[in-house]
């Protein structure tokens, strides 16, 4: 019998790119399992679609990415969904359904991919919504919660089927400072308890490095560091140094890369 890796995602040189936009340029990573990884990055550095690609939404132009041993792209119908049986997503922008009760979107994923009866979906949609703090909130529609709270929500449906891997795209965004740190620490226990994998995007460095064990910095297309949080902190790598501690000069320009200034003014007379 072979014997299981210790890495539940492995990725080895892979490349992709939108068109002409190449988005990434060979990144190699390993995630081992029962662990909370983060994936940081400055905006349009793919962190999001580094997710897609895992999911098997968007197949790389190069290189490979294997979940559970199984290299995703070359999955067919049949064995991407029974891949993604076991994955929870919280989408970047919630991804709620907007009309459905908050009660039914949690029970869901939970209606359509198990043969459980009405009775037990209850309690475990009740169970679900208490973890994020939001019990109360079963017969509320999406349009009546609060951006924090709708994300919390989310979050709630994605760990539905206590998935084998999590992916939280921009958990932290929309959360006051009280309630991010709750859910920080949630999805830290939520992966310790169920002995799951967890992937976490984010730009909320201080909060991440507080929960994940290890960190990998994407930046033009490859992986610029890496390691265990204190690690990183201790980096006097200038990439390192400038993303984690939000300094405005850097490796990192403001502005991205276009004509000079002078040039668009005259083709603008």
């Amino acid at each position: 019998m072979e014997q299981e890796s210790e890495y539940l995602i492995e990725i080895e040189d892979l490349h992709f790119a939108y068109g002409e936009n190449k988005v990434f340029k060979g990144v190699n990573m390993k995630i081992s399992r029962g662990s909370v990884v983060a994936i940081l990055g400055i905006g349009g550095s793919g962190k999001s679609t580094l997710l897609r690609l895992i999911g098997g939404q968007l197949k790389p132009n190069r290189g490979s990415i294997k979940v559970n041993g199984r290299i995703v792209h070359e999955l067919d119908y049949q064995g991407l969904f029974d891949m993604r049986r076991n994955m929870g997503l919280m989408f970047q922008a919630g991804g709620l359904f907007s009309d459905m009760s908050v009660y039914d979107n949690i029970a869901f994923p939970m209606r359509e991919l198990t043969d459980l009866p009405e009775q037990i979906i209850h309690d475990l949609v009740l169970m679900k919504l208490h973890a994020v703090g939001l019990r109360g909130t079963t017969k509320l529609m999406p349009a009546e919660l609060s951006g924090g709270m709708a994300r919390r929500v989310a979050l709630a449906r994605a760990i539905a089927l206590d998935p084998m891997l999590t992916m939280y795209d921009e958990p932290f965004a929309g959360l006051d400072p009280i309630s991010l740190n709750v859910i920080a620490q949630l999805i830290r226990r939520l992966n310790d308890a169920l002995r799951a994998t967890s992937i976490i995007v984010t730009y909320d460095v201080s909060e991440s490095l507080k929960v994940v064990d290890y960190a990998y910095l994407l930046h033009d297309g490859v992986v610029q560091a890496e390691g265990p949080s204190q690690e990183l902190l201790d980096s006097d790598a200038p990439f390192v140094v400038q993303f984690l501690h939000a300094q405005p000069t850097g490796p990192v320009a403001f502005h991205m890369k276009s004509a000079p200034y002078t040039e668009d003014l005259r083709i603008a007379e």
